[in-house]
């Protein structure tokens, strides 16, 4: 058999597949010189020349970004070449916005937090890598959904444990030796693997059989059975779980979002979705008018410009003066030398994007916009490329993921939405989000590894384009489906 590019036609005269590393390095020199450019522009801008610490963060992004791109050109040729430089671009420009913040605080300069969010990275694109190798049939994860669950849960749970840490109300994380950890980051990478193994075996009973309410002949609505119901309540008491027991809004809201956006992708049925808001607007509603910290998000929301509301312990300072920020920046943005978001608490972490809009300006605002919705983009096309329901709902649900998690933070620091304390992705100041972040990325390359690359390579002893492997594949897909209509 020829190689792709010799023979660019199958046997049945469609196109066969190409590797495209290629194009992923010509990508990553692109992204690459953008960072080289931002943390120059940073560095001159905050000690007037070149400060030793951005030239080793180059080196050492740069040389795990080629590592990465050396390991893909012979354990995953042919996935998807741009999500790899898209992550390696936000990762090198949230690490210089980091250390433009750190450096011109007014209080103890320094840039030890973007050496740790250095060190992050590299253990992110370590953990990308590892995913890449160990991961190579993904469908083979469809075989421990409930023992993937079961860790998610435990994750989610954990920060509830002797070893939680509570931090402005929030009980996120955990304290190991000096390190603590969020451990919700990772649980949401292991969650949307279940969601998907789970959808992907019951859809079909979950879209066909419903109960239509109608007024006379006129169909009003579809509701699923009582017993198909099971799936919405676990994942309704999981997100409330969360909301009450740890305080945590935001995870609470990006997962039940993500799993109504999986649900209805497995099934087209817009009742589930309509179900799930409505029972997710109660449970809120409910711990609104029960616990004390939901009520004060909603009442910053709503009056934060009120002096009283404003001027109160936990008050909205935070987000106003993060308004005022973002106007200061105005289209072009202040540079790294002046500006004052810097001495707004958590400006490097829950206002990385604020941060953005005043040092850059809305331009450069928009321009990041952009990259974290590409990113996104790209996991929509990998799930269309998908060969297999699973997989589909995999790359679908972790681009939803990261586009619903930008539209909360931004969401947040706009008063679009009450402000949740969550992350940007690979921006914001964090090893757990980081390195999460970046398992999604391996999980995206070897997903589109395994849809792209020649049908003959994984069909184990058939021929390509053989009926044979067709039949098993349909099979494969249909097979939940089919149990689920049996039971």
């Amino acid at each position: 058999m020829g190689s792709p590019q010799s023979d660019p036609e199958t046997a049945d005269g469609t196109l066969a597949p190409v590797p495209q590393r290629g194009s992923e390095l010509r990508l990553l020199l692109g992204a690459l010189t953008v960072v080289a450019a931002a943390l120059a522009s940073a560095s001159l801008s905050v000690t007037g020349g070149l400060d030793p610490s951005v030239v080793w963060y180059l080196a050492v992004l740069g040389g795990g970004a080629t590592a990465l791109h050396v390991l893909l050109r012979f354990v995953a040729p042919y996935a998807d070449p741009v999500v790899m430089p898209l992550a390696m671009a936000l990762t090198g420009l949230g690490v210089t916005m980091i250390w433009a913040l750190q450096m011109t605080r007014p209080e103890d300069p320094g840039h030890g937090e973007a050496d740790r969010q250095l060190l992050w990275a590299v253990v992110g694109v370590v953990l990308c890598g590892a995913c890449v190798v160990l991961v190579r049939h993904p469908r083979r994860l469809t075989m421990y959904p409930y023992l993937i669950a079961a860790g998610a849960l435990f994750l989610l749970l954990l920060p509830l444990s002797p070893i939680g840490h509570e931090v402005l109300g929030a009980r996120r994380w955990i304290l190991v030796g000096p390190f603590s950890m969020q451990p919700s980051e990772f649980a949401k990478v292991l969650l949307v693997i279940f969601l998907a193994s789970y959808l992907g075996r019951q859809r079909e009973v979950m879209r066909v059989v419903t109960r239509t309410i109608r007024i006379g002949r006129v169909k009003v609505f579809s509701v699923p059975r009582a017993r198909d119901l099971a799936p919405m309540a676990v994942g309704w008491g999981v997100a409330i779980l969360l909301l009450v027991g740890t305080r945590d809004l935001g995870t609470s809201l990006l997962l039940f979002g993500t799993f109504l956006a999986v649900l209805y992708a497995a099934t087209a049925r817009k009742s589930w979705v309509l179900i799930g808001l409505v029972a997710f607007a109660v449970g809120a509603y409910a711990a609104y008018l029960l616990f004390d910290h939901v009520k004060n998000r909603v009442e910053i929301w709503l009056d934060a410009f009120d002096p009283e509301v404003y001027d109160r312990p936990g008050g909205s300072f935070q987000i106003v003066e993060g308004m005022f920020a973002l106007a200061e920046g105005g289209i072009l943005g202040t540079g790294f030398g002046d500006g004052f978001v810097q001495e707004i608490f958590a400006a490097d972490s829950d206002l990385i994007l604020v941060s953005v809009g005043e040092k850059w300006g809305l331009t450069g605002l928009f321009a990041v916009l952009a990259l974290l919705f590409l990113l996104a983009e790209r996991g929509f096309r990998i799930a269309l490329g998908a060969r297999e329901v699973f997989l589909k709902l995999t790359a679908l649900g972790y681009a939803f993921l990261i586009a619903f998690d930008v539209f909360i933070v931004l969401g947040g620091a706009t008063l679009i939405i009450p402000l949740t304390g969550m992350t940007t992705p690979f921006l914001s100041a964090g090893g757990s989000a980081l390195m999460a972040n970046w398992l999604v990325i391996g999980l995206w390359l070897t997903i589109s590894q395994t849809a792209r690359r020649p049908r003959d390579t994984f069909s184990e002893g058939q021929a390509p384009g053989d009926p044979a492997t067709e039949v098993i594949d349909v099979r494969g897909v249909h097979r939940g489906g089919g149990a689920g209509r049996s039971a």
